[in-house]
């Protein structure tokens, strides 16, 4: 006789399929790696810049306590703790990491730049007087003294194989130079937002 649920015989794939309403298990494994390695970006900033995201306490100290611990087994332990408590996470806490985290890579990113222009700029000084004219009628309330001096000494340590003093001081002067010069387009941007 033959089986009613095999072939041809009214046996349909689709009667016994079961519909899932809820992720895979691979899925579910890839949301919780996603999560761990969060987690380890997080270890491997600051103690200062962890302190400042946005997160629940219990999961801040769990991190600050993986920052402590130098044994690779015990922060393999730590770190799995570290996964497991972001998984306690709602999703808008986990965007607001993933934002915050993302900011400080664009940002250190543009600092290094801009530290960088700021030493093209002062290497510039040290070998061109028309440099140093060209700042000043950029700044004029720039003490020119102060600088032909600061410029002087450089050239000096440079030639003597001395510290580089004064070569750092020109770095800070053109630093704060470099603030206040964007700060007051800042302060214009936001009264330009405010209206």
């Amino acid at each position: 006789m033959p089986n009613p649920n095999r072939g041809a015989c009214g046996f349909q794939s689709s009667e016994f399929e079961q519909e899932y309403d809820r992720p895979s298990k691979s899925q579910l494994k890839r949301e919780m790696t996603a999560l761990q390695k969060l987690g380890e970006e997080l270890i491997a900033e600051s103690r200062d810049r962890v302190k400042r995201v946005p997160m629940p306490e219990d999961v801040r100290d769990a991190i600050l306590e993986c920052q402590q611990i130098k044994d690779h087994e015990g922060r393999r332990r730590q770190l799995q703790y570290v996964g497991k408590k972001m998984r306690t996470l709602d999703e808008e806490e986990i965007a607001v990491i993933q934002k915050t985290l993302d900011s400080w890579k664009g940002l250190s990113k543009a600092d290094t730049a801009a530290m960088h222009a700021l030493e093209r700029r002062r290497d510039k000084l040290l070998a061109d007087d028309g440099a140093l004219t060209a700042l000043l009628e950029q700044h004029p309330e720039v003490d020119a003294q102060q600088l032909r001096a600061l410029i002087r000494n450089a050239r000096k340590e440079q030639a003597e194989n001395r510290p580089p003093k004064a070569y750092r001081e020109i770095f800070q002067l053109l630093k704060q130079l470099q603030s206040k010069t964007s700060s007051p387009a800042a302060d214009q941007n936001d009264e330009a937002e405010e209206e």
